[in-house]
Formats: C-alpha cells, sequence, structure tokens
C-alpha cells in the first residue's frame, strides 16, 4: 500500500512540473510576442531619430512623437535601384536582412569588388530625401555599412542636392573598441565631414580618411588615432558605397539634376 502511495506521489509531482513548465512555457511565448511588435516600434524610432540627428533635424530631449511628426514631415524614403539609379516610392516595409537572403534581390560580390567587406549586396536600398520648408528636396540621406576591426559598422551620411558634398554623417551600429575605433561616435570626428567633397570632378569617390591632418583638403578626414584598421574599413566602405556598385549611378543623376524626390 505504501510503494502505491509512494508511486502516486512521485506521479503528482511530475504531473506538477510539467503543468508548471506549460504555463511558464506560454507566459513567456505570450510576452515574446506581445513584445515583439513593441520591439519594432523602438527600432523604427530609433532608425528615424538617426536619419533626423545627420539631416540636422534632431533637437535633443525630442520625444517619440515630435520625431515622428518632424520624421513624416520633412523626410520622404524612397527606393533606389542601384544598377540603374532610378526611384520608386518605399511602402516602408524594406528589410536589409532579408533582401539579402535571396539571390533574386542581392548578388554576391567577387573578391574584387568587395572592398568594404560586405559579401552581398541587395539590389536595392531605401534612401531618405530630407525636404526643407517649402518641401523641396535639399539633402538625401544614404545608408552605408562596412566591415571595420571588430564588427560590420552601420551608418548614415547626408549628401547635399549636389550629389557632391557630405552633410554629415552619424554610425548608428558598430562594435569597434571603445576609445579607438569607436571613435566614430565622437562628435568631434564627425563634425569633420561636414563641407567635405565626396566625390571628385570626374564623379569618381575622392574621400580619404588620412593620418595626421586633413582639415586644408577638401576631401580629407582625419583618421582615427590608434585605429588603423577602423580607418581603413571606414575608407573602403566610402570607396564602395559611393561607387558604381554602390550610390554612383544614383549620385549621378543628382548631380545632373534627374533626381529631385
Amino acid at each position: 500500500m505504501a510503494k502505491e502511495k509512494n508511486k502516486d506521489s512521485v506521479g503528482r509531482t511530475f504531473l506538477v512540473v510539467f503543468i508548471l513548465c506549460l504555463v511558464c512555457s506560454v507566459v513567456v511565448a505570450g510576452s515574446a510576442v506581445g513584445l515583439k511588435s513593441k520591439q519594432e516600434e523602438q527600432k523604427l524610432l530609433d532608425k528615424q531619430r538617426n536619419i533626423l540627428d545627420v539631416a540636422g533635424l534632431l533637437v535633443p530631449k525630442m520625444s517619440a512623437s515630435e520625431v515622428l511628426k518632424v520624421y513624416d514631415t520633412r523626410i520622404k524614403a524612397k527606393i533606389v535601384n542601384f544598377k540603374t539609379g532610378e526611384l520608386t516610392d518605399s511602402k516602408g516595409d524594406f528589410d536589409l536582412n532579408s533582401e539579402l537572403r535571396s539571390d533574386e534581390t542581392s548578388i554576391a560580390l567577387s573578391p574584387e569588388e568587395d572592398i568594404a567587406k560586405i559579401r552581398r549586396r541587395a539590389n536595392t536600398a531605401e534612401v531618405y530625401f530630407v525636404l526643407d520648408d517649402q518641401g523641396k528636396t535639399q539633402e538625401v540621406v544614404l545608408p552605408v555599412y562596412g566591415s571595420g576591426l571588430w564588427s560590420v559598422m552601420y551608418a548614415f551620411v547626408a549628401v547635399d542636392i549636389d550629389g557632391v558634398t557630405a552633410k554629415g554623417i552619424t554610425y548608428y551600429s558598430h562594435g569597434e573598441t571603445p576609445g579607438l575605433g569607436g571613435e566614430v561616435d565622437n562628435p568631434q570626428w564627425k563634425a569633420q565631414w561636414k563641407g567635405k567633397r565626396l566625390l571628385n570632378e570626374e564623379g569618381v569617390p575622392a574621400i580619404k580618411i588620412v593620418r595626421g591632418g586633413a582639415s586644408d583638403s577638401p576631401y580629407g578626414i582625419d583618421g582615427l588615432s590608434g585605429a588603423t584598421l577602423t580607418s581603413n574599413g571606414v575608407q573602403h566602405m566610402f570607396d564602395f558605397w559611393l561607387g558604381d556598385k554602390g550610390f554612383g549611378p544614383f549620385l549621378k543623376k543628382v548631380r545632373e539634376g534627374e533626381i529631385n524626390g
């Protein structure tokens, strides 16, 4: 009789454990689903903040609702075709990672082409036209990325409507060493980009990350002290994205006045 009670007790224990595990799984799964939408909203808000920042439209302590209002008023997103430089309307659901997973929406880069060390390039990209108070395009924000020393570095660069002059830059995601490669976040380093010419008169990428003093050159940006490989990564990133495999055809249309957003 005692053995039967003991077996019954063990069975009940396993049943209770099973029920607890099931309940916990349901709670965790429900929380994950519930939080996913909030995480996506926060991710979108962070992207919008960075675009406004590089466009010079972000005000300190701007609330989420203010960010959304300014973004909706002053930013117009478009999809650019890298091969042709042509634009189409953005539906607001462009996902770079999804584009890169498909052979239909991206291409593999040869070692000679892959100077930014990104392996694949999507066939299209979402770009952002910055409008003035009258609704006229005053600059365009381009997404660029490439490998640094420890990580892939993602940035937005604002380009004047002349299609040549940098208006600003912000790195919004990277894993470079703080105080070294992480200096891409330094406001003083980022301030150097404003007014620099990204391309020469022939439309060839000309911006140069130079070690030790480049303030006198219209194309020169001081290299990051003690972070040569990160500086090289920034250089290669711009050599690629401003070239023929990147935004080169699109920027050519901008320079020729064919793009008005």
